[in-house]
């Protein structure tokens, strides 16, 4: 009898005990359905987690074993502040998680194949792209300096803003004392300084400016993309203290003469230039005579000053420069108007020459008569490898001419001969 109460007993209590514990496992896997006894977290893990949780209040990396340093450096938030990061982490799998988050399209092997170096270029560079002169608070470049000074050896600004208008707002009865008060008051600066930033950068080899503004769509004025006398004078300033610069590029940034005269006194001794483009801006005779000065006093390698005002003699001071230069060795005056004027110094200049070896006439008016000088050159020239006289208007006889000096020539490789009226005979 007691025997079948206790088995009544013992079977009326499990289904009791089964349904609890099914409702149990039940509420735990629904609230985590890969929970499991087996997978409690070892203390390592956890002691890990805890640092990258707390890494910005306390970075602990460089004390960690390699393999608890790659478990950290996988996992750190992208997020981190720079002045955290920047000097402390290294890693590059890091710097790529960094880059890919923030920009969509990036060629690492721009950079020397170092995400770290791409990173901070395109960082500084954003800044400089969006200041607006006495709105962004220059503080936010003075910060970012000390942090990216030493992986910046490129910067490439494709725009600058111009300071925002405020429209003048004053009653007729105010209009005496506007001139007096805030009405005569302008902006401190027409556009980024660079005398704030260039010299801080030891590094800096290659600096490439636009003064414009990309994507101004229906607010387009032409205010948006002048490069001020103000603008010049600081930037002529910070190019003079930038003594590592190797490679400058101020394009369609309607650079005229007068500040081409101020950009060249700045640049005359300067102790590493090697290439100067100026392409695509409002450069004439007078800046072009500036230019020649430069080329008998620094050692460039590359001259880069396509589609601008250039005329005869302006090429013939750069042919007098050139004929002196033992550095140069790429000249580039497509899109120019030295006419047979230019072209035919140009020619003479190099039968003394002794380092040309590439040089650009396409679309300069050339004709017979400078066909005729090149021909005369090239017999005595042994240096010259690429020489493009497209879209000019040498004619049927210049070809000839410019085909029996090539006859006697053992170095050019290459002559683009396009668009020049010569005979099929000749091509």
């Amino acid at each position: 009898m007691s025997r079948s109460r206790s088995s009544r007993r013992t079977g009326s209590m499990r289904p009791v005990n089964a349904a609890a514990d099914g409702r149990e496992m039940r509420s735990v896997i629904a609230e985590d359905p890969e929970w499991s006894l087996e997978l409690v977290p070892l203390l390592t893990t956890l002691c890990l987690q805890h640092i990258i949780n707390h890494f910005t209040e306390k970075p602990i990396l460089d004390d960690l074993t390699p393999d608890y340093k790659a478990y950290v450096l996988q996992r750190l938030p992208t997020s981190l502040p720079l002045t955290v990061s920047a000097n402390l982490i290294s890693d590059e799998g890091y710097w790529k998680r960094c880059c890919e988050g923030r920009w969509a399209v990036g060629d690492v092997s721009a950079y020397d194949n170092s995400w770290k170096r791409m990173f901070f270029e395109r960082h500084l560079e954003n800044i400089i792209e969006y200041f607006i002169p006495d709105a962004t608070d220059t503080k936010t470049i003075l910060e970012a300096v000390p942090l990216c000074r030493n992986f910046i050896k490129r910067l490439r600004v494709s725009q600058l803003l111009p300071p925002i208008k405020e429209s003048a707002r004053f009653d007729e009865d105010d209009r005496s004392d506007c001139a007096s008060d805030t009405g005569s008051e302008g902006p401190s600066m027409d556009h980024f300084d660079f005398r704030m930033l260039l010299d801080k950068l030891p590094n800096l080899v290659e600096f490439d400016v636009v003064y414009g503004v990309k994507g101004c769509g229906m607010n387009f004025e032409w205010n948006l993309f002048e490069f001020t006398f103000r603008d010049c004078e600081s930037l002529a300033k910070a190019l003079n203290s930038c003594k590592t610069l190797q490679v400058l590029r101020i394009r369609r940034s309607k650079v005229d003469n007068e500040k081409c005269c101020l950009l060249v006194s700045q640049l005359l001794d300067h102790p590493s230039l090697q290439e100067l483009d100026f392409s695509h801006n409002h450069i004439g005779d007078r800046g072009a005579r500036a230019i020649g000065k430069l080329l008998t006093r620094a050692q460039l390698k590359r001259l880069v000053v396509c589609n601008n005002q250039i005329r005869g003699p302006g090429a013939q001071a750069l042919a007098h420069a050139l004929s002196r230069n033992t550095s140069l060795v790429s000249l580039n005056l497509r899109l120019n108007r030295v006419g047979d004027e230019g072209g035919q110094a140009l020619a003479q200049a190099l039968v003394k020459n002794g380092t040309l070896v590439s040089l650009h006439l396409g679309g300069n008016n050339l004709s017979e008569p400078t066909a005729v000088a090149l021909s005369q050159t090239l017999v005595e020239n042994r240096t010259l490898k690429n020489l493009n006289l497209s879209n000019n208007r040498l004619g049927v006889d210049g070809g000839k001419v410019l085909e029996e000096g090539m006859s006697h020539n053992g170095s050019l490789v290459e002559c683009d001969i396009r668009l020049t009226d010569v005979s099929p005979d000749t091509l």
